[in-house]
């Protein structure tokens, strides 16, 4: 009798952990997190291109970019028990970009750091008493880079390939400014009624273009650039705190 009354006192003090309104996410509640921000991209990349003096493709070239991750900030407005809205920033994650095929001999060709807020609108399931829920989410991201820096050996490459003088040229890149979707998963466990965590998967579509301008003694002399497919898989885990 003793062991039956010891069960039914742990099954109750488990019920009042996991489903007690001190958990409760309602409307007008905020959330805060921090944590790691994973980027992941699925990349693929059109050959280089040549669009000035003349157009010319530099056969069986490509490129890839290497995985990176960042600390990730969030912050998130509960409309109601069931209904969020979540904005999401990481510190800029710096990218390197890889030569492949024909570039594969030079080795990194640069790198750059992605700016990618994000604003989320997210579902949750279950109760808004539950401790653990899962949740979808979809919405937007702009993004943008900055620090775009091209390796001595890709600007060597790129004088080769226009006849010019390596020590009296030099290659500047940009890469366009993007806007893309954002598909959202995840789970979000509530240890109490401030602190929990949360860990979510998002997909973004993207496709963007690297244009290089190649100087000579101070003068343009060849304009070149590469299509880029990223569609980055992006995990976010946090440790978040309602108030």
């Amino acid at each position: 009798m003793k062991t039956t009354h010891g069960l039914w006192a742990v099954a109750a003090a488990a019920a009042t952990f996991f489903s007690g309104s001190a958990m409760a996410q309602k409307a007008g509640d905020w959330e805060v997190g921090a944590g790691w921000l994973g980027l992941y991209p699925q990349d693929s990349s059109q050959p280089l291109t040549f669009t000035a003096p003349r157009a010319a493709v530099v056969p069986g070239s490509g490129a890839s970019v290497n995985n990176s991750s960042t600390l990730g900030l969030n912050l998130t407005y509960f409309v109601d028990s069931h209904w969020a809205v979540e904005g999401v920033l990481g510190i800029p994650p710096k990218f390197k970009l890889d030569g492949t095929g024909t570039l594969g001999q030079l080795g990194e060709l640069g790198e750059a750091r992605q700016w990618s807020p994000t604003l989320l609108a997210k579902y949750y399931f279950l109760d808004g008493e539950a401790a653990l829920r899962p949740y979808v989410g979809l919405g937007a991201t702009y993004v943008w880079y900055s620090n775009v820096k091209l390796t001595p050996s890709l600007q060597g490459g790129l004088a080769q390939q226009v006849g010019v003088p390596a020590a009296f040229s030099s290659t500047s890149g940009s890469i366009d400014s993007k806007f893309a979707p954002v598909f959202n998963v995840g789970v979000a466990y509530q240890f109490d009624k401030h602190w929990g965590m949360s860990f979510s998967v998002s997909y973004i579509p993207l496709k963007t273009t690297a244009k290089l301008t190649t100087t000579a003694f101070g003068t343009p002399v060849a304009a070149s650039q590469a299509s880029l497919k990223l569609d980055p898989i992006v995990p976010y885990l946090a440790v978040t705190y309602r108030f």
